[in-house]
């Protein structure tokens, strides 16, 4: 079952702060904690290549490579075969991970240099070659030491993070191990859980090396992980759709009726009681013919807005509203509106061209979308996902819900919130315009905007994941999400 509560996520430098104390203040020893590291991944190994009889390990400098010399001593014991490859001379080596050099070479362990290239036939790679200090571009032989371990077929195994992944943003430095699983050790680094970091990390496990509960509740962290929506409150036997708010979705120009179809179903789908489209009139036949649940109005001006909005509970505005005059019009009257707004795709390039705050809003932009919103480059979002994310909370007000591979949720007065689930299947058209008929409902059935979109991000992705489980990824189409959505939003899922 996902986990119900938010995990919490840390900085680099809050880990290595928490392994001080560990050491300092409950009085664990250093090498001692390295040496839990190593059983740890050895039981990892054990539980996801129990067959493997053959184990390539390549080391580093610090700490990550002292966990490298570990493991091999470890495996060795156990009767594997296990071959080294050193990008730092161990002679050299200072430290625990110096201690643990010459514990692998007395139990008879031995290594070579890495000169380029990685023996075949090993089933498994194991990255110990950089850890979490990592701060600049990747070079030389350790570059090229990566780029050896990605273009093996080898399934790899990364210690506490991908070399190369820069813990805290996720982005790659240069170059980074693209790992089937990585084990996190003594904290979450939140770098692996978003941007690049999802792809470069695979599946991402997770032990305290047995640090004490107390000594972890000293240390804030700076990010929570969702892996779940949390359950919404059972209804009342004689509730009516009155109790569960209505949405009104504005959008649907010319050419664009399929985009706010799509959020008035999903909408709908949520628990939303009654659900409006106010949308062009050249579209409005088609869209109430094939949703006959979902009322449908032609609307030619902004003045054609105002009954609507007298009904209104939330406002979702963008999905298919395109840039025109007819867009703009409509969208300044939303704007003035007072009610609780979710602004998506053409709406959020409409707000970068005359930006405005609004604490009672819910903003969902893509990365493209979150740079034309912050002046900037769409690389530059991606460099570091939670600035921008924070970025654009501080400068626009409200909820900010940063879309792409580990979503995240941010607000200007609260911890940011990274989505755990959800797949690549979800890199196709009306994805975002789902999303924001959810975020709709939920706001409608009086959700606040933060509860809305953490609840909203993890439906979104657990249904996609749904979806997928069925089918598969490629292929995956927006409208597939509608059905799990209706079983998730019950606790059905």
């Amino acid at each position: 079952m996902p986990e119900a509560h938010p995990l919490p996520l840390y900085t680099a430098a809050q880990v290595r702060e928490l392994d001080r104390r560990a050491i300092e203040d409950a009085g664990i020893p250093g090498y001692e904690l390295m040496c839990r590291a190593g059983r740890a991944l050895a039981a990892l190994v054990e539980a996801q290549w129990p067959g493997c009889t053959r184990v390539g390990i390549l080391c580093g400098a610090g700490n990550n490579g002292g966990d490298g010399y570990v493991l091999a001593r470890l495996l060795r014991a156990s009767g594997r075969e296990v071959w080294v490859r050193t990008l730092a001379d161990p002679s050299a080596l200072r430290g625990y991970a110096a201690h643990a050099a010459t514990d692998y070479s007395d139990a008879g362990g031995g290594w070579a240099p890495f000169d380029g290239e990685l023996p075949g036939d090993t089933p498994l790679l194991v990255d110990a070659l950089l850890g979490t200090g990592l701060d600049r571009p990747v070079e030389g032989a350790w570059k090229d030491a990566i780029q050896a371990v990605n273009d093996h077929p080898a399934e790899v195994l990364a210690v506490d993070i991908p070399s190369g992944l820069h813990a805290d943003s996720g982005t790659v430095l240069g170059a980074a191990v693209e790992a089937r699983h990585t084990l996190t050790f003594i904290g979450r680094k939140r770098g692996l859980y978003t941007g690049a970091g999802v792809h470069h990390s695979g599946r991402v496990h997770f032990d305290t090396l047995e640090i004490p509960p107390q000594i972890t509740a000293t240390m804030a962290p700076t990010a929570e992980l969702m892996h779940a929506a949390a359950p919404l409150p059972p209804r009342r036997r004689d509730a009516h759709k009155g109790h569960f708010g209505h949405v009104l979705v504005v959008g649907g120009a010319p050419g664009m009726a399929g985009a706010v179809r799509l959020a008035a179903e999903a909408a709908a789908r949520c628990g939303a009681g009654l659900v409006s489209v106010a949308s062009h009139p050249v579209h409005a036949t088609s869209i109430d013919v094939a949703c006959r649940e979902i009322m449908v109005h032609a609307v030619e001006d902004a003045g054609g807005l105002e009954a609507l909005l007298a009904r209104a509970t939330v406002v979702v505005v963008g999905p298919g509203l395109g840039r025109g005059d007819w867009s703009q019009r409509l969208l300044g009257r939303l704007l003035d509106s007072g009610l609780p707004l979710v602004l998506d795709a053409d709406a959020l390039n409409l707000l970068a061209i005359d930006p405005q705050q609004n604490d009672d809003w819910i903003l969902t932009p893509h990365p493209g979308e979150a740079a034309r919103l912050l002046g900037c480059s769409t690389a530059e979002v991606q460099h570091d996902r939670f600035a921008a994310a924070q970025a654009l909370a501080s400068r626009y007000g409200g909820v900010v819900v940063l879309k792409g591979a580990g979503t995240l949720v941010a607000s200007a007065d609260g911890l940011p919130r990274v989505c755990a689930v959800g797949n690549p299947g979800m890199a196709s058209g009306g994805m975002g315009d789902v999303l924001s008929g959810v975020l709709g409902a939920l706001r409608a059935q009086g959700l606040g905007p933060a509860e809305s979109a953490a609840a909203a991000v993890c439906l979104h992705g657990q249904a996609a994941d749904s979806a997928a489980a069925a089918g598969g990824e490629r292929g995956l189409l927006a409208g597939d999400l509608l059905q799990p959505l209706r079983r998730l939003v019950n606790g059905c899922g």
